[in-house]
């Protein structure tokens, strides 16, 4: 680089920076906000399979900050985004290489990926790529000796490191260690951006750390500004500190152990924070200076721990915070608990340190919770700011500091139509108010979260202004949950629980999908039925204490023709003699003409049933149905979906059908085919939060006031990001089609 170019780079970062610094008014407390999201396969090329797996793991950006690169494991290529504008990012292409790429870095106008090359487990290789930025192009390599994992460049440019993990077989004798051969840390010079191959330095880290010291399996390096390196052993538990000039271990101690209690540890249908585990080894996965002096470490666990937490340790290895079970109740209330994958809890992996303006951030992600944690940096117990929503998996974390951004690298790719990519998502540091969440739970007595998710249905109070009731699926099978949600506030909250209960226990065997009140205090549910799991198609009529005091199969004559998806949505008209209920089938059963179905009635007097046939829109992708249904002002309105997410979604549509038109066949008779009209689009609102649109809108609800209510269905954060958008569209006799 020129003298020349060199001050107009350092001019370029000196006035971003104190832009940065003077963006906020000083009374604000600046919070981040999603302004952008880039799905991975959307850098694939046109003749490369769609559905090709992809992912974004490991993030690094340019050093004038406008291309993020990213390590795209699975489909063997760095990945380049352009975020010149990064709220309109743009597919900047990748370039395949041979091997599994693990980690990549920058210096300069060049970056270094890090490529697994390996044989097997025994005969571990890899190499490190030295890539041209603007011509997309290798340059040169460097043998590495061994299966590389995480690198890192020195904030002076001088020094990169790698960790070569050389990694277990965890088939191999239940993944016990040791399996050689060793990890160790490998250290190259680097002259303007350039490393020197044969200036690098291998450390030896076998002997130092207490589990399996004759097999280290470095994980994740950081370097200070001094120049001293930082390698997490994870499954050694462990951490050392190298000085990357002479390559000598200066510091080495254990990452230690928690105990945790108020946790769920069992993966038995419900969230319970009643358990405990002693003794739990950190195992830390990322690990990031703060300052010079102080490390972060997001314990992840791999071989035998995971304490569910993040730690500050300073160099000496004594812990100078530890966030113990705190994070994981944050998380879980705001929805995003990984009930089904929680013997590490929410599982945080990815970290990262930041300064905006005269403010030191932390950052940590829950890979299993797909969130990212934000905390200021006091210098002691670092003081919590909020939980941004990322994409499903996050492992990498960025801040871009000159620009306000921060960016997540999530890895998980479904590939499925219908199903979530692999995605990078932007965040900018703003002065207004968080737009996630939408919706929150208040503590138990217990201190603990309620814990909530997989929301399925949404009914009003017939009488308080906004307050609500939902429903969860059986995600949560072993705890079916009536949940009061208050909507008078910002974000709305979760302020209890019902249970729903057969006798003194929760009832089991049932998925509910909908809910209305009964107008007697109580409730009318739909459960939707699963043959292969012997759930009956039914509506269950519940008190105030939840208990279930009469449940009402489907006829036989309609059950003959059933599918696995049944009732989606229940309402209540009418009184007296005319009090009828009214109920969504999702999808057409073998009875029903292609393209339409149901709509139920049950007569709760004279305890008869009848039907309608509802068209359906027409589709190009995946499947089209309905699931939800609410009586207001002589009209049932009803939410239309298809199950597709991002981009492809394209139906998430309010219609309404006029109650004076409906006129119910018996069951078994040819049902009239009813007349709707389109009232509103909900993809607009879905896309706010600057995600990808989710396929799951299965709540509406309308109050006293006419005010309509929406909620999503998060899946409990199963194949989920874990997202809960909720939200109202206004009165809804005003709402029109844009």
């Amino acid at each position: 680089m020129s003298r020349r170019s060199m001050r107009l780079s350092l001019i370029t970062a000196l006035t971003a920076t104190l832009a940065s610094s003077v963006a906020f008014s000083a009374s604000a407390e600046p919070v981040f906000n999603r302004i952008a999201s880039f799905a991975v396969a959307d850098n694939l090329p046109k003749d490369a399979d769609a559905k090709a797996a992809t992912s974004s793991e490991i993030i690094t950006v340019s050093e004038d900050g406008n291309t993020l690169i990213y390590s795209d494991s699975p489909y063997g290529g760095i990945g380049f985004v352009d975020i010149t504008d990064p709220k309109n990012p743009k597919a900047g292409g990748v370039l395949k290489v041979e091997g599994e790429p693990t980690s990549v870095a920058v210096a300069g106008k060049r970056v270094f990926a890090g490529v697994n090359t390996s044989e097997s487990y025994v005969k571990p290789s890899g190499r490190l790529d030295v890539i041209d930025i603007a011509s997309r192009k290798v340059e040169m390599s460097c043998d590495l000796g061994g299966q590389p994992d995480s690198v890192a460049v020195s904030p002076d440019k001088t020094f990169l490191a790698v960790a070569i993990e050389n990694e277990r077989d965890e088939d191999l004798n239940d993944g016990e260690l040791p399996q050689l051969p060793a990890g160790n840390l490998v250290i190259l010079n680097l002259k303007d951006g350039t490393p020197d191959c044969k200036t690098m330095k291998v450390v030896d880290l076998t002997g130092i750390a207490e589990v399996a010291p004759e097999d280290p399996e470095p994980e994740f390096v950081s370097i200070n500004s001094k120049n001293e390196i930082a390698v997490t052993l994870q499954e050694n538990n462990h951490i050392a500190i190298v000085n990357a000039a002479s390559g000598k271990i200066t510091a080495h101690f254990s990452a230690g152990s928690v105990d945790l209690d108020k946790i769920d540890t069992k993966k038995d249908g419900q969230i319970k924070f009643n358990g405990e585990m002693k003794n739990v080894s950190r195992e830390p996965d990322t690990i990031k200076w703060v300052g010079d002096d102080r490390l972060l470490t997001a314990n992840e666990g791999d071989y035998k721990g995971g304490s569910r937490g993040f730690t500050i340790f300073d160099k000496t290895g004594k812990v100078t915070y530890e966030s113990g079970n705190t994070l994981e109740h944050k998380i879980a209330a705001h929805g995003h608990y990984p009930e089904k994958r929680n013997k590490k809890g929410v599982e945080l992996e990815g970290a990262e340190v930041g300064r905006f303006g005269e403010t030191n951030y932390l950052f940590v992600a829950s890979e299993r919770g797909s969130m990212v944690g934000v905390y200021k940096d006091t210098g002691k117990d670092p003081e919590f700011v909020q939980l941004l929503p990322s994409g499903i998996g996050p492992e990498g974390v960025l801040a871009i500091p000159s620009r306000n951004l921060l960016v997540t690298a999530n890895e998980t790719d479904l590939g499925e139509d219908g199903a979530a990519r692999s995605h990078v998502m932007i965040y900018e540091l703003q002065d207004k108010a968080a737009d996630y969440p939408q919706l929150v739970s208040e503590l138990t007595e217990e201190g603990t979260p309620i814990a909530w998710g997989a929301l399925s249905g949404l009914v009003a109070d017939e009488s308080k202004d906004g307050i609500l009731y939902a429903v969860s699926d059986s995600a949560y099978f072993a705890a079916p949950t009536i949940y009061t949600i208050d909507a008078n506030q910002k974000p709305a909250k979760i302020t209890s629980t019902l249970l729903v209960k057969r006798g003194k226990d929760a009832a089991q065997k049932i998925d509910l999908e909908g809910i209305t009140t009964d107008g007697k205090g109580g409730f009318w549910l739909a459960n939707e039925g699963d043959q292969k799991k012997l759930v009956p198609h039914a509506i269950l009529n519940v008190n105030d204490k939840g208990e279930i005091k009469k449940e009402i199969a489907l006829p036989e004559d309609l059950l003959k023709h059933q599918t696995r998806f049944g009732i989606e949505g229940i309402t209540r008209t009418g009184e007296g003699d005319n009090e009828t209920l009214w109920m969504v089938v999702q999808r057409e059963w073998a009875d029903d003409d292609k393209g339409t179905v149901k709509i139920l009635s049950y007569n709760l007097k004279s305890e008869e049933w009848a039907a309608v046939s509802y068209p359906l829109d027409k589709k190009e992708k995946g499947w089209v149905g309905l699931s939800e249904i609410t009586a207001h002002d002589g009209q049932l309105y009803i939410v239309e979906r298809d199950n597709l997410i991002g981009n492809e979604a394209v139906n998430k549509r309010l219609y309404k059908v006029a109650m004076a038109d409906l006129k119910p066949a018996k069951i078994g008779e040819k049902l009239p085919l009813v007349s709707k009209t389109l009232v509103y689009d909900f993809i607009p609102d879905l896309k706010k939060l600057n995600g990808f649109v989710p396929d799951k809108l299965e709540g509406f609800a309308i109050d006293k006031n006419g005010i309509g209510y929406v909620v999503t269905d998060n899946d409990g954060v199963d194949d989920s990001n874990g997202e809960t958008q909720f939200f109202t569209v206004g009165k809804v006799s005003e709402l029109k089609v844009k």
